[in-house]
């Protein structure tokens, strides 16, 4: 007979790694852009990241996750949120995906402009295309997918 598993895996959305590779969907609450945040960091601790690059991906996940749930899905819980986590061996990709109506990215306002430094729009997507390497928006019909990419640095030689 095989142990029984422990009480708090059978109660976690996310799945056991495959190849690298988590996924799990989430209702359009904060609560769950806690756990996407949680989720992402995990990958970055298990990939060897540092303190700084730790705190870099957790920022741009959770910024990416809160637009999901606030602006893609509307704070609506019956709406999901779709997450993707892996870890390459090059690189770290993290996708999360809404139920919304989309959206432009190039059609935001940038946040440094004069005229809007003072306005609230823009500076998530701002925020999260600084700290990671490489950003990706895919329009789902309905919904929009996010990509973000940390690029893994090789591992140094031995001198």
């Amino acid at each position: 007979m095989a142990p029984a598993a422990p009480a708090e895996a059978e109660d976690s959305p996310v799945s056991a790694p495959s190849r690298g590779r988590r996924s799990f969907k989430l209702s359009s609450t904060m609560d769950s852009v806690s756990e996407v945040e949680t989720a992402a960091d995990q990958l970055a601790i298990e990939a060897g990241l540092d303190e700084d690059q730790r705190f870099h991906i957790a920022m741009a996940v959770r910024e990416a996750a809160i637009n999901a749930v606030l602006h893609g899905n509307e704070y609506d819980p019956a709406r999901q949120i779709e997450v993707s986590l892996e870890n390459t061996g090059k690189d770290l990709m993290i996708t999360i995906a809404d139920e919304g109506r989309g959206f432009e990215p190039d059609k935001v306002p940038d946040p440094l402009a004069q005229e809007n430094l003072l306005r609230g729009t823009g500076r998530g997507i701002f925020l999260i295309r600084s700290l990671m390497d490489e950003v990706h928006f895919r329009q789902l019909h309905p919904g929009t997918e996010l990509t973000l990419v940390k690029h893994l640095a090789p591992a140094a030689g031995k001198a």
